[in-house]
């Protein structure tokens, strides 16, 4: 029997890289697609020896030509903390844009099922709190971040398009922030960040007073709930992805403290630009189409964080 082929875009990133090792686990093909713009090699050097995968480097804003029979397309490339998209912004729009259309018209051609990895940066800075589906958003299109907000905005509407008029089997899926190992050390996003300063007991860098939230994620539910997701049938609206436990970045610095005995202090920051307040994503949706949701408690996630970043 024929084994299922997966292709998956930005798969030497963070995200990526798992979903590579998901995949490859649940006995597919694995044709991984990056430019190590802010992937790694590193991420999938474990699997260049395995049968059953393929890397090609390839910015997806280029025409993607691959010849074998594909049954499904994951596009996750794009950069995803505000210090890449920020040092990134074309990069980033074209991405969303071209590289969407790109990784799009393959799905057309090949007949194959294709899911967009969209972000709860859809939501902006919410005025509805926790963030439904049906919500529609408060974007500062111009702003700073709107380089990635509304490329993925954009990315969402063309895979609609596509859906409604070349009848392509699409899916889309709204992560909320996800931590795990893997992260870049310097990768800008929180908790890299402060567990960078823990670990080598600098000043803590809390922007504005740290009582903003955050929902916390661990990669691999998040990695079982993108994978229930490709495999369900008819399910072509958008489903968020997070974990609901709201946590503000105070008690998250705090925990990390606790957890390695830092002696780090906080040192405080203006907030940047368009961050958002609260962010909160509601599941009811994944809950009831995929009988999925969250079984990492946070502060387990963290330690094993924690221990993958020592090492590494």
């Amino acid at each position: 029997m024929r084994k299922k082929t997966v292709l998956i875009t930005g798969g030497a990133g963070f995200v990526g890289s798992h979903l590579c090792d998901k995949f490859i686990a649940k006995d597919f093909k694995v044709i991984c697609l990056d430019n190590f713009i802010t992937g790694s090699p590193k991420n999938i050097k474990h699997l260049f020896k395995n049968k059953n995968f393929r890397f090609i480097e390839h910015n997806v804003t280029k025409y993607i030509d691959v010849r074998e029979r594909i049954d499904l397309i994951l596009h996750f490339a794009s950069p995803a903390s505000p210090d890449d998209y920020l040092k990134f912004p074309i990069q980033t729009l074209k991405v969303g844009s071209l590289g969407t259309h790109n990784a799009l018209g393959l799905a057309k051609a090949k007949k194959a099922r294709f899911m967009l990895a969209s972000t709860s940066e859809v939501y902006g800075d919410p005025l509805v709190h926790p963030q439904p589906e049906t919500y529609w958003g408060h974007v500062n299109s111009i702003g700073v971040r709107g380089c990635y907000d509304e490329a993925k905005r954009f990315a969402e509407a063309i895979t609609m398009a596509y859906y409604r008029v070349h009848k392509v089997d699409i899916r889309i899926v709204r992560i909320f922030n996800t931590y795990g190992p893997r992260m870049r050390i310097r990768d800008g996003r929180v908790i890299p960040n402060l567990i960078y300063q823990v670990l080598n007991n600098l000043p803590l860098s809390i922007y504005g007073s740290g009582s903003q939230t955050r929902s916390f994620c661990y990669c691999d539910d998040l990695v079982e709930g993108i994978f229930r997701l490709s495999q369900i049938p008819g399910v072509h609206e958008p489903v968020n992805l997070g974990n609901p436990r709201e946590t503000t970045i105070m008690q998250l610095a705090k925990l990390l403290i606790e957890f390695t005995g830092s002696n780090s202090k906080f040192i405080y920051k203006p907030l940047p630009q368009d961050d958002p307040k609260q962010r909160k994503p509601d599941i009811g949706r994944a809950r009831k189409i995929l009988k999925w949701q969250p079984k990492v408690p946070l502060e387990e996630g963290l330690r094993k964080t924690i221990n993958w970043f020592k090492q590494h």
